[in-house]
């Protein structure tokens, strides 16, 4: 495993160990609100914190972009931090969130893990050494034919000019395919993609430190990622998709007729 590979492991599981501990008493957490349903705890502030104290602790002229505390740091080499996504579902018991850290180096992700705390899975990777789950080689899925594929997304939650373009995807993808999942874990859905446990998966308004682990993840395990129309400006207009290659162009043009012209290209 690549050193920063390593260190960055090390990061999650400490992360992950307060986010465990804290979620037997759940009733007790400090909560506030961001926005419309968008929480923060303070297991999301002390989960950061150690990741970013571990991480530092190795690498100190490392900069860092952290959901809760911001960017710091000038740097080459950029840490890319989501403390506990799917704050929401942690709030509520619900067992589908996860732990998010990629490295970026001159803007390239480099590495990248996503940890499921709830079911000890250690999703790894690192740029041309491909794509691991607790140890072994994983691979976006085999499905071809779109009427099979199960294809994962999640729902506009922060700001609603685009929901009826939303509305109108999914009920064409509901006829179209096997069906569609909303897990409210932006980074571990993109982490099933990665693992062939989804076909593919598309959300609209996501911020870097969602994706920027899940979508090496999803490159090294042989899928693809892009925009909504399939281009590479997906980290700076936040609307993401991704799949298996033989489904990614179909997922493309099933979306197509739909996106508005705030979903084209950079919004």
């Amino acid at each position: 495993m690549h050193p920063m590979l390593t260190i960055a492991v090390k990061a999650a599981r400490r992360a992950g160990s307060v986010i465990n501990r804290a979620s037997r008493n759940l009733d007790i957490l400090s909560v506030t609100q961001k926005g419309i349903s968008d929480f923060v705890s303070e297991v999301d502030r002390e989960a950061e914190q150690t990741i970013i104290r571990t991480l530092l602790e190795a690498y100190p002229k490392h900069s860092i972009l952290a959901e809760e505390s911001g960017a710091s740091g000038d740097s080459e080499y950029q840490w890319i931090i989501d403390p506990l996504d799917g704050t929401t579902n942690y709030l509520h018991g619900f067992p589908h969130y996860a732990v998010s850290i990629a490295l970026s180096h001159k803007k390239v992700i480099t590495q990248a893990v996503i940890y499921d705390p709830v079911r000890n899975d250690l999703y790894t990777a690192t740029r041309g050494q491909g794509a691991h789950l607790n140890d072994h080689r994983i691979r976006v899925s085999k499905r071809t034919q779109f009427a099979q594929c199960l294809i994962g997304t999640g729902f506009p939650y922060k700001e609603f000019a685009n929901i009826d373009a939303f509305n109108a995807i999914t009920r064409d993808l509901t006829q179209k395919t096997a069906g569609l999942r909303r897990g409210g874990s932006a980074c571990l859905d993109l982490a099933y993609v990665a693992a062939g446990r989804l076909d593919g998966f598309f959300q609209f308004g996501l911020s870097p430190w969602d994706i920027a682990a899940g979508t090496l993840l999803i490159t090294e395990a042989g899928g693809l990622a892009g925009d909504l129309e399939g281009n590479s400006t997906h980290f700076e207009s936040g609307n993401i998709l991704c799949a298996a290659p033989k489904v990614f162009s179909q997922l493309v043009q099933a979306l197509a007729p739909h996106l508005t012209p705030g979903l084209r290209g950079k919004a």
